[in-house]
């Protein structure tokens, strides 16, 4: 993020607790494997849907890298007994291996908490990778004290590092002080990184390459990751912080940073990957980047490394989770007042705003800048991602099964259950890379089944639309096909669409419809030959996050799309007419994140949905484009969270506060099962879910953070 001034330090800082050992080791590049039986889905050798899993056997690991021992499990939500029911835990933390890579110290914070708190608080390994030093001015002080403060990068870059180190501690221990051993890594970039390993949490881990990072949210400073993907620059230098056991300084070129992010992923072979937005959009009015530019640029180099990494053999499936950086200020907050307190309480932490010298270095114990407006702009009350919101990525097949779709390792993975099964077999990786999270499926009238979502196309970096479809039902899926994108190029608005929504009527026809960078509805139609229509605008202002879709069971279409104020409607009211709108819902501002369903009535579809800071759920029904009555809300949820709801005939799931899947069983009019005091009574599964959940008649489905299928069948 963008750094503000703070106060200098102008006593000498006393040693501490927390004073770190610093020792520099020659570390071999080797990997660790957390495996671990789960009890739903396997991962089989690629390609084959039916292989049973295969253990794979763990690298030897340096000494001070060892992960713990399994830690206790999360807290509960804060609720009454009557509300909430756990099932016990089927998915060992050491199952799951977390790595997070973000271009300044604290966009993780900001951007990517509770996730992480969440994580860490599970037990399972976590490597938070920082790509620059996030030196900025050097200046580490409030706005108000920074007159007449000498810069000091290498001692700002030092303060940043102190209070990331305080807060990962506290969340992972409960004690800011809780010291850390600071090692001297190679990295496969032919240069050296820092490593912080927490010591009473060895599996906790931070990594610092200490890149030397933009110092503008927008300027144009060729000396950047910007430069260096663009060619601008063939090597950039480092930024070392002070204390680091980093001895020289060094340079990377385009290739070298991609191999060093390439080279820590084989090093931690992570299941889930957390970055940010590589595809953020442009303001229309100033045409400049709406997130910072090192968040850009910083993503777009993990993609290239998770793109190599995805072609080595014999590491994990790998989910990726894309988030939101500057452009959530100003949007409806996601959190509820519990989980923004627990956000804020960590960046206060980072931000070292007691004062306290605990931590032994003369630079300061944490980044002064932050202590000014801890809370960001509104960072700290929300969390979006920019993909795998979608609710639509499992499919009944014409024989009663199941088919789900997930993307792992930048491809398709699918998954199936037939009718009289228990069990899911796959996942069958279907060729084709650079495919994005956040696949969306529908039904067609002969039985088939179609996916559709996004492809990145790095070599001259476009994001287009594409999907494949069955040969026949119940048979295996076509190549992709290439759909094309409403955007003229990558440099007007970053290759910013959304994820597509798609509805298909009687005759087979369907209309795909997404988010352009200029926040408009953008669609395609499909013609009765086949092929498709040129890209339409259709209108809206201020579209924000993914459409979405549902037929009816009369054949009509409907997308919806919010804006920070309402919900908007397009509708299809005969199959092969055009989609108008849009329409104005008359519905309260959401948290937008929406998921759409045949109404269990019927008549129309239903739209689920969340209250701005608090979690609560509602959903309205529509026949036209205005619901009736306005919304129904399912207040007292008492498992709050965040994201989609996906609301099946007779089953609800969320993620909960915790981040664990949440299920509820509901009448066919939305109303909850209730337990005391006419309470929701909702039951946790103890594991942490990527993405959204999908509820269908038959059960719940949802992908683990440990990279695989989690079903749980109606009635359990």
């Amino acid at each position: 993020m963008p750094l503000r001034l703070r106060r200098r330090v102008r006593r000498p800082v006393s040693p501490s607790r927390r004073r770190a050992a610093v020792t520099v080791v020659t570390a071999a590049l080797v990997g660790s494997v957390f495996a671990g039986a789960v009890s739903m889905a396997g991962t089989p050798e690629e390609g084959t849907a039916h292989a049973a899993d295969e253990p794979r056997r763990a690298r030897p690991v340096p000494e001070a890298e060892t992960p713990a021992k399994v830690q206790a499990r999360p807290a509960l939500p804060k609720v009454l007994p009557s509300e909430i029911r756990t099932r016990p835990g089927t998915v060992p933390p050491s199952s799951v291996s977390v790595v997070q890579i973000v271009a300044h110290p604290d966009d993780d914070l900001f951007f990517m908490n509770p996730d992480i708190s969440q994580s860490l608080h599970s037990g399972s390994p976590l490597a938070s990778v920082y790509l620059t030093a996030g030196e900025a001015d050097g200046v580490n002080a409030r706005p108000r004290d920074a007159a007449g403060v000498a810069a000091d990068k290498a001692g700002y870059a030092e303060a940043r590092q102190n209070g990331i180190r305080a807060a990962y501690a506290e969340m992972a221990t409960g004690s800011r002080t809780s010291p850390w051993d600071r090692i001297a890594i190679p990295t496969a970039g032919g240069a050296w990184a820092e490593m912080d390993v927490l010591r009473a949490k060895p599996h906790v881990r931070l990594v610092w390459l200490q890149i030397r990072e933009a110092g503008s949210v927008n300027g144009d400073r060729p000396h950047s990751l910007n430069g260096l993907w663009h060619g601008r620059i063939t090597r950039i230098g480092s930024q070392r912080s002070t204390g680091t056991p980093v001895a020289a300084p060094f340079t990377y070129t385009k290739e070298q940073v991609v191999e060093t992010v390439a080279g820590l992923l084989e090093r931690f072979r992570p299941t889930f990957v957390r970055m940010q937005d590589p595809s953020p959009g442009r303001d229309q009015r100033t045409g400049k980047l709406r997130d910072h530019q090192d968040h850009l640029y910083g993503a777009r180099f993990a993609q290239e490394a998770l793109h190599r990494y995805a072609k080595s053999p014999g590491h994990p499936h790998v989910v990726v989770q894309n988030y939101l950086g500057y452009p959530t200020s100003g949007l409806p907050h996601t959190l509820d007042a519990e989980a923004a307190g627990a956000k804020l309480k960590t960046l206060k932490t980072y931000a070292w705003l007691d004062g306290v010298a605990d931590c032994g270095t003369v630079a300061g114990c944490g980044d002064l800048k932050v202590a000014a407006r801890p809370t960001g702009r509104g960072w700290t009350q929300t969390i979006r991602y920019a993909r795998s919101t979608s609710t639509s990525w499992v499919q009944p097949d014409r024989d009663g099964g199941l088919l789900a779709f997930s993307v792992l390792d930048g491809r398709l993975g699918i998954w199936r259950k037939t009718a009289d099964a228990t069990d899911w077999r796959g996942p069958e990786l279907l060729p084709g890379d650079g495919i994005d999270g956040g696949v969306t499926s529908v039904a067609l009238p002969d039985g088939r089944v179609s996916v559709y979502g996004t492809r990145t196309v790095l070599k001259d970096y476009r994001r287009e639309v594409v999907s494949t479809t069955q040969a026949a039902p119940g048979g295996g899926f076509g190549p992709w096909r290439p759909l094309g994108s409403p955007e003229r190029n990558d440099a007007s608005g970053t290759s910013d669409i959304s994820a597509p929504a798609v509805t298909v009527g009687a005759d087979g026809r369907a209309l795909l419809a997404v988010r352009d960078s200029r926040l408009r509805l953008a669609s395609r139609e499909q013609r009765a030959d086949g092929t498709w229509g040129p890209w339409r605008v259709l209108g809206g202002t201020n579209l924000i996050g993914d459409p979405v879709a549902a037929t009816d069971a009369s054949g009509r279409g409907y997308v919806f799309a919010s804006t920070s104020k309402t919900v908007l409607a397009w509708t299809r009211r005969l199959p092969g007419a055009p989609l108008t709108g849009p329409a104005r819902t008359g519905l309260p501002p959401t948290t937008l994140s929406l998921s759409a369903t045949a109404s269990p009535s019927g008549d129309g579809v239903r739209l689920w949905f969340r209250k701005p800071a608090s979690g609560d759920l509602r959903s309205a029904d529509f026949s036209g484009t205005a619901p009736a009555p306005p919304f129904t809300e399912l207040p007292g949820t008492g498992v709050a969270g965040f994201g989609p709801v996906s609301g099946g005939d007779g089953l609800l799931a969320v993620r909960s506060r915790t981040g664990f899947l949440a299920t509820m069983s509901q009448g066919r009019t939305g109303t909850g099962k209730t337990g005391v005091g006419s309470r929701p009574l909702w039951t946790l599964d103890r594991f942490q879910l990527a993405g959204a959940p999908y509820a269908g008649t038959d059960g719940v489905a949802a992908m683990g953070l440990d990279g695989r299928l989690h079903w749980s069948p109606a009635g359990r």
